[in-house]
């Protein structure tokens, strides 16, 4: 049986996120240690879009359900051939294949997050969905811009200063691509947040990183990897360098998996993985209504 797990990034998450997360009792530590950081009332507030939506609150929130998620999962499951997150989704993935616990993985997402707003002062930035013909291409011509996100031929997130992404989007939609502003307000993967990737490369080495129990598949390479020092040079580099999500789907299928499943809320890497890959069944945790509904679903695809 072959198991695979993608994490979402910043952009799933959503008020009505897995409601059936809040009754399960081996999510029950990790949701209170998320509290502990957004505050008991976060479900609540997740309907202010502008508190949704900033750093400091989608990468520890994200981190957060996908550790419970799988948490409430994994004792009913069969052990993940590999897994791989996007973005800040690393991070659950990191805890998911057993590199470090969910404790640690909300306390490096608040402090990445910190990092990239600090790295951000004075240069705003932003991120760009650019979609249509030659897409990966066309996001080349523009100096100042950096691919952040590869996703196929057809569809990257660019990332740099809003001026210039402004006035690059003019050009690209007058040559046919549409173009879609994320609320995201760092050029996350791109050279601007060096800093920020210097940051968390220090916040890790004072960390114990264990071999992973799957094998992770990495932003930084669009490859899988066991070696806890070759993790943690992977999962600080890309901060400031482009996530290779086209790479990371091949790995993770050239690995076997017979079945995939998105830890945490919204289903966009179901939708991505589906396109690419039609033939490898996949569903997103967030469109059941309970925990048993998943775990039926998978033993199904891997019976």
């Amino acid at each position: 049986m072959s198991l695979a797990l993608l994490f979402p990034g910043q952009g799933a998450q959503h008020p009505q996120a897995l409601p059936w997360l809040a009754h399960e009792p081996r999510a029950a530590a990790t949701l209170a240690a998320l509290a502990g950081h957004l505050g008991a009332d976060w479900r609540e507030r997740a309907a202010d879009a502008v508190w949704l939506q900033s750093n400091v609150v989608a990468q520890p929130l994200l981190t957060g359900l996908g550790v419970a998620t799988w948490q409430a999962l994994a004792g009913d499951l069969p052990a993940p051939v590999a897994v791989a997150g996007y973005s800040v989704g690393e991070l659950p993935a990191f805890s998911a294949a057993g590199v470090f616990d969910g404790e640690t993985a909300l306390a490096l997402a608040a402090f990445r997050a910190a990092a990239m707003d600090a790295a951000a002062i004075g240069q705003p930035g932003g991120l760009m969905a650019l979609q249509g013909p030659a897409a990966a291409e066309r996001a080349q011509d523009v100096a100042g811009v950096t691919t952040a996100i590869r996703i196929g031929p057809e569809r990257v997130l660019v990332g740099g200063p809003i001026d210039l992404l402004a006035a690059a989007a003019e050009a690209w939609s007058r040559a046919g691509l549409r173009c879609t502003r994320l609320p995201i307000g760092v050029a996350s993967h791109t050279p601007a947040m060096a800093p920020a990737a210097r940051a968390v490369a220090a916040w890790l080495s004072a960390q114990a990183l264990r071999p992973p129990r799957a094998a992770v598949v990495c932003n930084w390479t669009g490859t899988a990897t066991r070696s806890p020092a070759a993790l943690a040079t992977a999962l600080a580099a890309q901060v400031a360098a482009t996530v290779r999500w086209d790479d990371c789907m091949d790995s993770l299928a050239e690995r076997g998996a017979r079945c995939v499943l998105e830890v945490g809320p919204g289903g966009t890497l179901a939708a991505m993985w589906r396109e690419r890959h039609p033939g490898i069944a996949v569903r997103s945790c967030d469109e059941f209504r309970s925990r048993e509904g998943v775990i039926d679903w998978v033993r199904q695809q891997l019976d």
